[in-house]
């Protein structure tokens, strides 16, 4: 599984970082990214429970 992040959707609100912080962190721009290329299986609970409770959809988790 693949984690990704709309930078230009994302407002910084932190609920994916306080989440699942091994998936996903912040860059220097402040906004949320994917900071691993495959998402490790014992977080991917955790990385679709970030992506589901993005409040604005920026985050997406293909297979």
């Amino acid at each position: 599984m693949k984690a990704a992040v709309d930078e230009d959707t994302c407002i910084a609100c932190g609920l994916c970082v306080g989440t699942c912080e091994t998936v996903f962190a912040f860059n220097d721009n402040g906004k949320a990214f994917a900071q691993v290329d495959t998402i490790p299986p014992e977080c991917e609970t955790d990385a679709q429970t970030a992506r589901d409770g993005c409040p604005v959809d920026a985050i997406s988790i293909d297979s």
